[in-house]
This record gives C-alpha cells, structure tokens and sequence, in this order.
C-alpha cells in the first residue's frame, strides 16, 4: 500500500527506471500478490521468495539475496517501506554498497524495544540517505537522535495515497451484502502482533472485552494465518466459539477489507497501519496495544489506545459509541499527494 503509489508516479516519469523487487517475506496468496493485484501494481521485476523464518534467518536471507541482485543491477538509489526485515536488510545491503538509501515512513518511534519493527525502524533511520515522515512526531524523533535536516523531509503519508485512490473503487464492491451486514452497526477486527497472540493470558483479558461488545454488534474478524494456528496452539478455539456473534473469515483482500473498514461502526485492531486509515476515514479504533508508534492518531485522530486489559477495551469502546471520532482531525499533509512529494524531491 506504500509502494504502490510511488511505483505508479515513477512509471510516470521519464526520469525514472523503477525495478520492483519483492522479498517475499508476506508469502500468504491472500496476503500479498492478491494486493498487488488490486493495487495496480505489475508483477514484481525480481521475487526472492524469502518466506518465513526466525528474525535471524529471515534479515539474512534477505540480505545476501538482495546484495545479489545489487551487485548485478547496481541501481542509483534503493528505496524502502515501513518496519518489516526487509526493509532493514535491504537497507543494509545497499548502504554497504555504497548505494543512497531512501526510507518511506522514517521518524516514527513506539520506544518499546521489545518490538521488533521498532529496531527495525531505529536501524534503518539511522542509515538512510533520504528520510521521507508521515507525521509531526517523526520529525522530532530524528531531530533528537541527531539526523541531520537536510535528509529529512515531511512529506504526508503514503498509505493515504492508496486509500485516497481506491476508496471509490472498494465502496462499489458489494461485501457488506456478503456478510449479511448493514453500514454502521458492526465492527472490524484484526489481530496479529505476537504480544497479543502468541500470549493465552493477553488474549483470554481481550476475549473477555470482545464478550461484550460481540453483544452488542457483530464483529468481522479476518484472521491472520498465524492467529488461526495459535488459537489451536493456546487451546482458545471453543472461547471463540462461544462468542457466536464474532465472525471468522479469511484474509481480506484490499478492496474488501476498506470497503468493511470504511462502512463500520468500530474498528478493533493491533495494527499500525490500521490506526492511520481509520483517521483519514474518521471511523473509530480501538488499538489493543500499550504504546504506538504513530501517535497522531491518536493527539488528533479517531485511534485509542486501549491495551489488553478488559475494562480499559470497554471503557475505550464506551467513549468510541459516544461521540469520540467526532472531534477527530486529519492530520497535515494527508491528503493523497504524499507519493508526488516524494518524487518530485527525488528528481530533485
């Protein structure tokens, strides 16, 4: 979703070759190449079929194979996306190559070292050539880590390009008619972060919120490949069964699920990404997680932080039914044209 309009605007440009390189670390059909699809994007140029692995084995894989292909195309600049291992070890691989780096969604900082993404983003931050920010926040973080200003460019957020250009295609689809749904009274969850799910104790307190609201609207509950596998690992499966108004479904693909996310009452979610759609689109989130790092939507956006614990859920779910998203902004430079910033910086 943040590549996608950068590629399209480079296509574009006579200035710019783009080569499309996937690592394949998101290796799920639903959860990958069907994104392509509906974003618009062609099939990648190169596809290293990384797949899973511990943190260990999944950096170096995709660090010697991406060396590889650098050392065979030797590009003018490498641009990277978000938090993930790729991002890091593509990163790596080209600044020791001596290749300029471009980072989409530098700055932004949860300050809870137990994540993964968050040294992921800390690294990467500090090695890139370019720094593009989605946020006020993102621009402090790197003044105090000591970057200097003139790597630094806010530029807005590019996943908003993607869902700015897509809305009116995903509200043509006609998945709330699948789901039996009717706009504004049900809610949408995803759930993946380890913290939450690899943890019996985290999701029985979350279960126990979920109880309540799951009476009140339906829940859509698109569920990851490996929160299904660790529902049966944590012997959860009969707790979900026994809240019957929570719906399991597959993967979503893009268009489905922003056609859900756009027409819900509330969404309930451990996502990053999540939390920034819900601002643009001003529905209420409830973030089940202790920190964020994209804390603008929460200072001017619809997003809570609401944790794991049961009576906080439900407190954040209370405020949510009563009017919070109403008061909520969107935040500067979130408009659709962040991807157009950032090349015309590049060209630059």
């Amino acid at each position: 979703m943040k590549m996608a309009p950068i590629h399209r605007r480079m296509q574009a440009c006579s200035f710019f070759r783009p080569i499309l390189l996937h690592t394949g670390q998101h290796y799920d059909e639903k959860m990958s190449s069907t994104f392509f699809v509906e974003l618009g994007l062609p099939q990648p140029d190169v596809y290293l079929g990384v797949g899973s692995g511990t943190h260990a084995e999944q950096t170096a894989a995709i660090l010697v194979k991406v060396e590889k292909f650098l050392l065979q195309e030797m590009p003018d600049l490498i641009i990277v996306v978000g938090d993930v291992n790729s991002t890091v070890a593509a990163s790596l691989a080209a600044v020791k190559l001596r290749i300029p780096v471009a980072h989409v969604e530098a700055g932004l900082r949860s300050f809870d070292r137990s994540m993964p993404e968050e040294i992921n983003r800390i690294l990467t931050d500090s090695i890139a050539d370019y720094l593009f920010v989605t946020e006020q926040s993102g621009l402090d973080n790197l003044k105090n880590e000591g970057i200097p200003d003139d790597r630094v460019f806010f530029v807005g957020n590019c996943m908003i390009d993607s869902l700015a250009e897509h809305l009116e295609k995903a509200a043509a689809l006609d998945t709330l008619r699948q789901f039996s749904l009717t706009p504004q009274a049900y809610a949408l969850m995803t759930l993946h972060r380890p913290s939450n799910v690899d943890s019996r104790e985290n999701m029985k307190k979350i279960f126990c919120a979920l109880q309540e609201i799951q009476s009140d609207m339906p829940i859509i509950f698109p569920i990851h490949p490996r929160t299904r596998k660790m529902l049966t690992v944590l012997d959860l499966d009969d707790d979900m069964e026994k809240m019957s108004n929570i719906r399991l479904t597959e993967p979503l693909g893009y268009l489905s699920f922003l056609n859900l996310m756009s027409q819900a009452k509330l969404i309930v979610t451990d996502s990053g990404g999540i939390q920034e759609e819900t601002t643009f689109l001003k529905i209420p989130c409830l973030t089940l997680r202790e920190n964020t790092e994209r804390p603008v939507t929460s200072e001017l956006g619809t997003n809570q932080l609401v944790g794991m614990e049961p009576e906080n859920i439900l407190a954040g779910y209370k405020r949510a039914m009563n009017g919070f998203a109403e008061k909520s902004q969107i935040p500067p430079l979130w408009d659709g044209l962040a991807s157009k910033r950032i090349i015309d910086i590049l060209q630059r």
